[in-house]
């Protein structure tokens, strides 16, 4: 039955329907009891988040052959078709830490707060939880999106084959999709360039003693000028773009959503609606309970719908959170010879916030008669040396010049204006104090035996083991995370042109004279969010090439799994600084990459000129009805509502030979190669596949000679013209390739 477009009482939902499909839809559509030509799905994506969107489409690209079939599976429903802060204000924002027990004392215990939001861990660390939707948190994430430095990934921890891709390729594919590869175009203007102006200063005088000199980072911009390369290794790598090229849109944010719709989209074109000839499906609404694993591989997933098998040929790929892979595998995989080493290294980041308040004279560069000062958002890079060795941090400045003296700096950072009235408003500011925060970001130390994932005794809704998280910091992140407030001090400093500021504490704002340390107004332990709060897990599912100390190898595949590989932070085994954003994606590209079939090549005798191979139709046009597809390197004909024709346009000579094979998948197939005649186009005909009826010749394929029986109707046959001299031999079984 086909299910059409729903009615609730707000919405239509046409974003649903044209995205997904149900779970009945997906199996029917591999049932070779239904269908013949059925294939079962051979890549299953577990989760359709960050990862697991990105991993889908562009495998979805990349698989050239048309190969695979592919199945995302995500427990929430489709919520939000783009990043929340690419739409108007909704006020969908991201809700407070929380526990299990905080949620059950207040009546909301499996209830989805704002919205899509669940908590499916215990742990006495409160955390945000889970966007249980399509596209995951990378639809409420903000958006910076740096990459880790060589120092992020040392040798003998991160496999070298894995860093070397991701340098040499991959983490600017990531770069350029989710838009951080060219300088920072959406902010610009007299603020910014004042502000960037004294932070580079200050950095090349070491009046930040831990910030990394500019001239020891790589430049990962493209297009830059040379003479400002340092200076603009400042920009804030914000994924956010108001310009691409000639003829783009500009790609707005790095929610994996709109390249999954897409995807979805270009896999109905193709298939001309027909769910079996459907390479991506993805399907809502589906909780995965755990993976059926036996001999060494995986040979189900068995979800609240039901079972989907995994065919011998077939992968499943674990791109849930972190924490929640980390469950999967300890709930599936016991027995395997590294199991305990599953929901180790547990990772997050160090995080804090110094809100200060400057009058717009601290900025020396800053000419009084700027009236409008915008917004600015900067970064700058840090490094701190321990008897562990160093351990890195980053801060994420943003400013915003505000005429009625605030406390946010991001009012004018990130969020679209709706309206021009609104607009307006903001270029008639005459701005006398800039608000500034910093906020510092630093990297935990790995294999701290205090934090971990292990299996609850406590089962979840769908009967399985609920997940106990604990992560704790040790002495050296905490010398991390003091040498990182001081860094905010320093540049608060610097900000602040050595003159007396203000800073936001939880009274309001706080006069710090000059001179005066900033720890003294606002010490550091108040300034600090909790580690369950930065959305940033890690490390539970760490890749390596010593299987005895790694959960998964380079490519993020699971040790003696054959067939099951990981996405996302769960591989990190350092997370380093930065949002783990912008490696997940060139994580799943990379993967993405080592999954798509490579094409066979095409042998030709000497003297023979390939039309098709197998790859691209390149050349050929569609005339009349229905349509052909690409499937396994084939051309397979979809039939219209009339006679329809694909037709290669390669100019040939007066006299050929042609070679092909062809299969039938029916008895009463009917069909035919046309031969040596005009331009399809060329005629005036609505259906211009009629052009090669009527002025070419068709080779026939029926075996029954369709009306009549009569053998210049049947195969082989040059169709209807009398006299000919016929030896007829029956065609091979439906299935077999005939040449």
């Amino acid at each position: 039955m086909l299910l059409t477009t729903e009615t609730t009482t707000f919405t239509r939902d046409v974003m649903g329907r044209y995205t997904a499909n149900t779970w009945q839809e997906a199996m029917d559509s591999a049932d070779t009891s239904k269908r013949p030509d059925a294939r079962p799905f051979d890549v299953i994506v577990i989760g359709g988040g960050s990862f697991g969107s990105a991993v889908a489409q562009h495998l979805f690209y990349a698989d050239k052959s048309r190969n695979h079939r592919i199945l995302v599976l995500e427990a929430g429903p489709l919520a939000l078709p783009e990043h929340v802060q690419n739409l108007p204000m909704m006020g969908l924002n991201v809700p407070g830490a929380t526990s299990i027990a905080n949620l059950r004392a207040a009546g909301q215990d499996g209830q989805p707060r704002n919205e899509v939001w669940g908590l499916a861990w215990h742990s006495p660390t409160p955390f945000v939880g889970l966007a249980y939707c399509i596209g995951g948190r990378s639809i409420f994430y903000g958006g910076w999106s740096p990459r880790l430095l060589d120092s992020e990934m040392l040798p003998g921890i991160w496999p070298g084959s894995t860093v070397s891709d991701l340098k040499a390729r991959y983490f600017d594919e990531a770069a350029r999709q989710i838009g951080t590869s060219e300088t920072n175009d959406f902010i610009f203007g007299d603020l910014h360039t004042a502000l960037r102006q004294q932070i580079f200063a200050g950095i090349k005088g070491k009046a930040v003693k831990e910030a990394i000199p500019l001239d020891q980072l790589p430049l990962t911009l493209q297009n830059v000028e040379p003479g400002n390369q340092d200076l603009l290794k400042l920009e804030a790598p914000l994924a956010v773009q108001t310009r691409a090229r000639a003829g783009f849109f500009p790609i707005n944010k790095y929610s994996g959503v709109p390249l999954l719709m897409k995807a979805a989209r270009a896999a109905f074109n193709e298939s001309g609606g027909d769910d079996v000839k459907k390479r991506l499906m993805v399907v809502p609404d589906c909780h995965i309970k755990r993976l059926i694993a036996s001999g060494g591989r995986v040979t189900g997933v068995e979800t609240s719908n039901g079972v989907v098998s995994v065919p011998a040929n077939g992968v499943v790929v674990i791109a849930t959170a972190t924490v929640e892979s980390a469950r999967l595998a300890l709930l599936s995989l016991g027995g395997i010879p590294n199991y305990n080493e599953l929901g180790k290294n547990l990772l997050a980041h160090l995080r804090s916030n110094l809100t200060i308040r400057i009058p717009r004279e601290s900025l020396s560069t800053l000419s009084p008669a700027v009236k409008e000062l915008q917004a600015s958002a900067l970064f700058v890079k840090g490094r701190h040396s321990s008897a562990k060795g160093q351990s890195h941090f980053h801060m994420q400045i943003t400013a915003a010049g505000l005429d009625t003296p605030g406390t946010d700096s991001e009012a004018e950072l990130f969020k679209k204006v709706p309206d021009v009235d609104g607009f307006d408003a903001f270029t008639a500011a005459n701005d006398k104090t800039v608000v500034i925060t910093l906020r510092g970001i630093g990297e935990m130390e790995p294999n701290n035996p205090s934090s971990f994932v292990r299996l609850d005794s406590e089962t979840d809704e769908y009967g399985a083991n609920r997940a106990f998280v604990q992560i704790t910091p040790t002495a050296t992140d905490n010398e991390l995370w003091d040498a990182m407030d001081q860094a905010a001090d320093e540049l608060a400093t610097v900000v602040a042109g050595g003159k007396a500021f203000e800073v936001l504490t939880s009274g309001g704002f706080k006069p710090v004279n000059a001179g005066q340390a900033v720890k003294a107004v606002l010490p550091f332990n108040s300034r600090r969010d909790g580690l369950g709060t930065t959305h940033h897990e890690a490390g539970t599912l760490r890749m390596g090439d010593d299987p005895t100390k790694s959960v998964t190898n380079a490519n993020g595949h699971i040790h003696h799994v054959a067939n099951a590989y990981v996405l996302g932070p769960a591989l990190f085994p350092t997370i380093g600084s930065p949002n783990p954003m912008l490696t997940g994606v060139a994580l799943s590209r990379r993967l993405a990459d080592r999954l798509a079939t490579k094409p066979a090549p095409i042998v030709t005798p000497a003297g023979v000129t390939s039309l098709f191979d197998g790859v691209s139709a390149q050349n050929w046009q569609m005339a009349g009805r229905g349509n052909f597809i690409q499937v396994d390197d084939v051309l397979e004909a979809v039939p219209g509502d009339g006679l329809g024709l694909y037709w290669c346009a390669t100019p040939l000579p007066p006299d050929f030979t042609l070679i092909l094979e062809w299969m039938r998948t029916r008895d009463d197939d009917n069909s035919g190669v046309f031969i040596r005649f005009p331009d399809p186009n060329g005629k005036g005909y609505d259906n211009t596949a009629w052009v090669g009826v009527n002025f070419g010749f068709e080779v026939q394929i029926d075996e029954a000679g369709q009306p009549d029986g009569a053998p210049e109707h049947k195969t082989g046959a040059i169709y209807a013209q009398k006299g000919q001299k016929l030896t007829q031999a029956k065609a091979l079984p439906i299935g077999q390739w005939n040449k």
